[in-house]
């Protein structure tokens, strides 16, 4: 039995957004330790608050300050928590219902044990030792036996209120390429590129998927191409990647669009060997290989004279 290609993958980038009157009061609300929903106009209290009534579309604006405290409508159990997760230790997912609101905030609950949350049980806030405006300056929830907290009537309005705020999503998982991409990968560890082609319509296409995204027919027949190839399209990189190892290069640089000779799509990679400003569509190129890498770095000019259009206008 062939040997079957698994690989962890992460993907993984900051996503900065800016804020409206209402997000912005409701996080830097959280920073002050206090919680703020929003009041409809059928008088209806939202937590989180929304600009933008769900139901009835009407733009809303009136906050309001509603308790720390309040009940679990439901819940699960989380038992092994993940990166990045609120609390290091086992703990439940829970909806609640805080006390002067109409509708729940999902956050996590800390409790000893499954057995110890029940939809219907009195909680309040946990707050993070350290606030900067942001959802976690909510620690958790904790069980509370307690007497409900009134809310102090709070406007709204601070001072120097968060404006923005910045979310790093990341999603770890693992990748198994199929029979026709192991090909291709174990293809370039000879530093060979192959293709398949389709039954039908003769394409040849890199990286093959094991089908024609045209005709919808399976491919088998393997090709192999390049090494050289045409630049189709490109764009000047001009914002330096971080937190990427791999792409730890000094801007600006271009990415392209390649079409290797006799394959019918085109691949992208670096151009590298030539001023940024003399790319072109239309220029020959060909791959440098660095010492054990298991694909080019980079694409080099060949010094051969450009390509004409006709050639390659139809893998734009």
């Amino acid at each position: 039995m062939p040997e079957v290609l698994k690989a962890p993958l992460v993907v993984e980038f900051p996503f900065t957004r800016s804020l409206g009157p209402v997000q912005s009061a409701f996080l830097t609300g959280l920073r002050e330790r206090v919680v703020l929903g929003v009041r409809t106009h059928d008088g209806r209290t939202l937590v989180p608050p929304v600009e933008y009534d769900p139901v009835t579309a009407d733009e809303l604006r009136d906050l309001v300050e509603v308790a720390p405290t309040g009940t679990v409508t439901t819940w699960a159990w989380n038992p092994a928590p993940r990166r990045g997760q609120p609390l290091g230790t086992p703990f439940a997912w829970a909806l609640v219902r805080l006390d002067g609101a109409d509708t729940a905030l999902l956050h996590a609950l800390d409790a000893t044990g499954p057995d110890a949350v029940r939809t219907g049980m009195r909680v309040r806030v946990r707050w993070a030792d350290e606030r900067t405006g942001a959802i976690t300056d909510i620690a958790c929830f904790e069980p509370y036996d307690g007497e409900g907290e009134r809310p102090g009537g709070h406007t709204g309005v601070f001072q120097d209120p968060v404006t923005g705020i910045v979310a790093h999503a990341r999603l770890d998982y693992s990748y198994s390429p199929g029979r026709a991409q192991a090909a291709y990968i174990k293809a370039l560890s000879d530093r060979r590129t192959v293709g398949e082609r389709c039954p039908s319509c003769r394409k040849v296409y890199v990286p093959p998927r094991g089908a024609c995204p045209t005709c919808g027919v399976g491919t088998a027949e393997q090709v192999e191409v390049g090494p050289r190839g045409t630049v189709t399209t490109f764009c000047i990189v001009n914002i330096k990647a971080t937190h990427t190892a791999n792409l730890d290069i000094e801007v600006p640089y271009v990415y392209a669009h390649i079409a290797l000779d006799g394959a019918d799509l085109a691949l992208h990679a670096r151009i590298g060997g030539i001023p940024y400003d003399q790319v072109r569509m239309g220029l020959r190129v060909e791959p440098v290989w660095t010492e054990g890498a298991r694909y080019p770095d980079h694409y080099r000019p060949t010094g051969e004279p450009d390509a004409d259009y006709d050639t390659y206008k139809e893998l734009l």
